[in-house]
């Protein structure tokens, strides 16, 4: 009989859910014919699929260690060199500064070296990371920028953090995000934008479509110039909703690309662009949050704002694009 004692990141979370991470490995159909048999309690007693899961609670499963060793899997946090800046760290939470041309994710080209494996690489040397089978939980983002946006990414280090940011991006509201960019032509009033859009299957864009298409996802974007000239916008912009691409599909479709932007934007612009700075992708960058209204484990942060410093090419960028301001 394997007896594991539930420590504080594997709390609050139904009992199947975190069956389903630790026997990884394991039929899905067998850790639920386990919870019908009697085969796993809780403190001595049977529970169902449904039970929530206490710290300190004592699981108990009739299963050998050699299945056990077989069905679960060891951590492998892979060693990497931090390109990645922390602009804020508490027990709870890491908030970073992610480069243009780093993934936060991995994908069909890149699985290794991107944002979260480089982050788990750091907790790790820290002595942070729990890697014993009997761990479930490991830190993780909350949201995602594009590989070539620059700029803020949050990170739960714990559950409780990680359940209640990803609530809270989901309320709105809660969280406040701006970006910088530097769109084409003279943008000079404040815009709120809303429009609605869906992903193009089997295609990394998405595109406008009607409120009543059935796939619709309401978007808003408040823009906010900061600079301009007879040519180009430096603009401050805020997302209401989070949805893809939404900052680049949403300026180009009132005709102000974002510059660089090869999906949505100027492409005759963006190759004098990449001839005259070496700019090939779009210049966009996540400059600020502020947890406007943050609950549950996270209240201790109302009102902390995060500030991340535009990186040297985008001013390099602006100083030459934008000469003049009105």
């Amino acid at each position: 009989m394997k007896r594991i004692e539930i420590r504080k990141n594997d709390a609050n979370q139904r009992i199947d859910k975190y069956l389903k991470k630790l026997l990884c490995n394991a039929p899905v159909n067998l850790i639920y014919k386990m919870l019908r048999n009697k085969d796993i309690k809780i403190n001595g007693k049977k529970v169902n699929e449904r039970y929530i899961l206490q710290e300190h609670d004592i699981l108990e499963m009739f299963l050998y260690e050699d299945k056990f060793q077989l069905y679960t899997q060891e951590k492998d946090i892979y060693s990497l060199k931090k390109e990645f800046k922390v602009l804020y760290e508490d027990e709870q939470i890491l908030v970073v500064d992610k480069p243009a041309g780093l993934l936060v994710h991995g994908d069909a080209n890149e699985n290794i070296n991107t944002l979260d494996h480089q982050v788990l690489s750091y907790l790790k040397e820290k002595g942070e990371l729990d890697l014993s089978r009997e761990n479930t939980f490991m830190p993780g983002p909350v949201h995602r920028l594009d590989r070539n946006t620059s700029g803020i990414v949050i990170f739960g280090k714990t559950l409780n953090a990680l359940q209640d940011l990803n609530e809270m991006m989901k309320k709105r509201h809660h969280i406040e995000k701006t970006y910088i960019t530097i769109c084409s032509g003279c943008l000079r009033e404040r815009k709120e934008l809303v429009g609605y859009v869906k992903k193009i299957d089997n295609e990394d864009r998405v595109q406008f479509v009607r409120k009543d298409d059935p796939d619709a996802l309401y978007m808003k974007t408040i823009v906010e110039p900061l600079k301009w000239n007879a040519q180009f916008s430096l603009v401050m912009v805020q997302i209401v909703t989070g949805r893809m691409h939404q900052i680049r599909i949403h300026l180009s479709s009132i005709g102000h690309p974002v510059i660089g932007d090869r999906k949505y934007g100027d492409f005759q612009l963006n190759r004098q662009l990449k001839q005259k700075f070496g700019l090939n992708y779009q210049l966009l960058h996540a400059s600020r949050i502020c947890f406007c209204d943050p609950f549950g484990s996270l209240r201790y942060l109302k009102g902390k704002e995060i500030v991340c410093d535009i990186p040297d090419q985008f001013r390099q960028i602006e100083k030459s694009l934008i000469e003049s301001v009105f």
